[in-house]
């Protein structure tokens, strides 16, 4: 009876169960081809719940979209003798190839820093693993140049109060995704957050693929090396022999 009464009490205590996401996307494929120069992705949904509103906190929302895990060398340069030279050199195993998170206020006031732990929320969240040299003292460096790198180039977004939410119960988003993407399921994750804790969770995906001329060349480069490397040759031996015939019949 005591064990009951001890569950009992534990999921009076979850909200989890009071408010769930129904989400819809605008597309879940996102083709890319030779003329591709990026896409915005429209995220929405709504809040179903079992009881009331609560008064207080406020509903916040977070929506995190992220691309396929890639290896990252990260090399630090220094300048010796007037000359910038690779110094130090930083293995990144495991970081998003491209990585956003949208939310309805800063997120800051959305996530505390514990479940921001345990759920991988934020960008450097999102890094997972960092082969440093026992050399190297400052390999979290590494990990904030990549970041910095990736956000100068749109590949990482931190896009605060950018999701609208409407009486606590519908939201919406844009994402915008850059012309550089690769290709694979992208993990879509929305989190419903009272007070910095998560309430409610849900996960989907959006399929990025190549198509056209994109695929072949792509596929084509994976599955015979040998045929893609003679034919990026005889294409590059093609054009220099153009740009020379050119430029003879000009000067003549």
């Amino acid at each position: 009876m005591r064990a009951l009464a001890f569950l009992l009490v534990l999921l009076s205590a979850l909200p989890a169960l009071a408010e769930e996401v129904v989400l819809g996307l605008s597309k879940d494929t996102v083709s890319i081809d030779t003329s591709f120069d990026g896409s915005e992705i429209l995220i929405f949904g709504a809040v179903k719940r079992e009881a009331p509103i609560p008064d207080d906190p406020r509903l916040q929302v977070i929506i995190t979209v992220a691309g396929p895990n890639e290896t990252f060398t990260v090399r630090r340069k220094e300048k010796r003798f007037g000359i910038w030279v690779n110094t130090d050199a930083v293995e990144i195993d495991s970081a998003p190839s491209f990585y956003a998170v949208s939310t309805s206020t800063a997120l800051g006031l959305s996530l505390n820093q514990t479940e921001d732990l345990r759920h991988r929320v934020s960008i450097p969240r999102a890094i997972r693993s960092i082969d440093a040299p026992a050399t190297i003292t400052d390999a979290e460096s590494f990990s904030e140049a990549l970041i910095r790198i990736k956000s100068q180039s749109n590949q990482y977004q931190l896009n605060e109060g950018t999701v609208s939410v409407d009486a606590q119960t519908l939201f919406r988003t844009a994402i915008k995704l850059p012309a550089a993407l690769t290709e694979g399921d992208y993990q879509t994750r929305i989190f419903l957050t009272r007070g910095g804790r998560v309430i409610s969770q849900y996960e989907t995906s959006i399929y990025v693929r190549k198509v056209g001329l994109e695929r072949w060349l792509y596929k084509l480069s994976r599955e015979n090396a040998l045929m893609y490397g003679l034919m990026s040759l005889a294409i590059a031996i093609g054009a220099g022999w153009a740009a020379s015939a050119a430029f003879r019949m000009f000067r003549a």
